[in-house]
């Protein structure tokens, strides 16, 4: 009895804390994963902690969705799905999107264009898609939200803001009777997001800047709990080349390798933003700081700042030096573990 007691308790004050809760090994978490993949390769390795922890039992991937426009990052998506062994996650396209395309290199179209000595695709994707007719992921999340069970899913983004920004302004239809923000509030858990800068190293955090509007938006109106993962997290937690280089002979060909190989000259360490927030939204604060809770405010320029507030929804992690090494050795541990 005290010990069920006591694993009460501890959910309880995770919940008030804006943490996630500590879940049970027979009850994975829901998790919606919305990414820019193909703009950041960081995009990519968190691709492959998603896979990992969905192979441990610790998360069920309900869908994922991508910001960047394009056809290359969906075939990308659909290229990783099947090497990794979950080629049935649903995953969806955005239209119309910010541009982004002469951002930075593109390693999906360069992954994407890889052959074997045959001249044949160097990585399987699923026979007779059709990129260009996947859904838009605003819709899809809609459909998926409004059959899930009430405040069980956990939503990442760690890409622009505009999916769910257009999820959260979606009126009532044929999908729902519930509007964005209603379906929202009654099957969405907790929001976390790569995003954002609070030590004024970076005002115009890269994935706020891309859609200041559909940020702001979300930080004024949101209505569950909000953690954000900023900029000045990521940058003390790099995904060294000497893994990259050293600890992926166990596969003949890989996906993420070959994607972090064509984003830039090797070697390089790459910031783990979006893995670092991935990390904390499965597993919670063990390698974190959290603020106090407050209210996060995004300028007209990007700029992000946040004001403690005794009732606020929203958090920011951070990490000591310390902590820094020990979730980028976490990270490199679980990436470049062998399927």
């Amino acid at each position: 009895m005290k010990k069920i007691l006591s694993m009460l308790a501890i959910a309880v004050a995770a919940a008030a804390c804006g943490q996630p809760a500590q879940q049970d090994e027979q009850e994975p978490l829901t998790v919606i994963f919305d990414t820019d993949l193909g703009n950041d390769v960081d995009d990519a390795i968190a691709m492959d902690l998603l896979y990992k922890y969905a192979d441990e039992g610790k998360i069920s991937i309900l869908a994922e969705g991508i910001t960047k426009d394009g056809l290359a990052p969906a075939e990308f998506m659909d290229v990783l799905n099947n090497w990794y062994g979950h080629p049935d996650i649903p995953f969806g396209i955005i239209l119309n999107g910010v541009d982004c395309e002469t951002d930075a290199v593109n390693y999906a179209k360069a992954v994407n264009a890889l052959t074997d000595a045959e001249g044949k695709p160097l990585f399987k994707r699923t026979e007779g898609m059709d990129y260009s007719k996947l859904p838009q992921t605003h819709l899809m999340y809609r459909q998926l939200l409004s059959e899930a069970a009430d405040k069980s899913v956990t939503l990442v983004v760690v890409g622009f803001s505009t999916n769910i920004f257009r999820l959260l302004e979606s009126p009532a239809d044929e999908i729902s009777p519930l509007t964005g923000k209603e379906l929202i509030a009654a099957k969405v858990r907790n929001l976390v997001m790569m995003a954002g800068c609070f030590d004024g190293s970076n005002p115009s955090e890269y994935n706020v800047w891309k859609d200041i509007p559909a940020a702001q938006k979300i930080v004024a109106e949101w209505p569950t709990d909000l953690v954000f993962a900023p900029f000045e997290l990521g940058v003390q937690v790099c995904y060294p080349a000497t893994s990259i280089e050293n600890d992926f002979t166990w596969a003949e060909a890989h996906p993420m390798v070959e994607a972090y190989k064509a984003y830039l000259p090797m070697p390089y360490d790459r910031p783990c933003w979006d893995p670092a927030a991935l990390v904390y939204a499965v597993e919670g604060d063990r390698w974190f700081g959290v603020s106090e809770p407050g209210k996060i405010s995004i300028s007209d320029g990007g700029t992000t700042t946040f004001e403690v507030c005794e009732n606020g929804r929203h958090r920011y992690l951070t990490v000591t030096p310390e902590q820094a090494v020990a979730l980028t050795d976490h990270i490199v541990e679980v990436v470049s573990r062998p399927l």
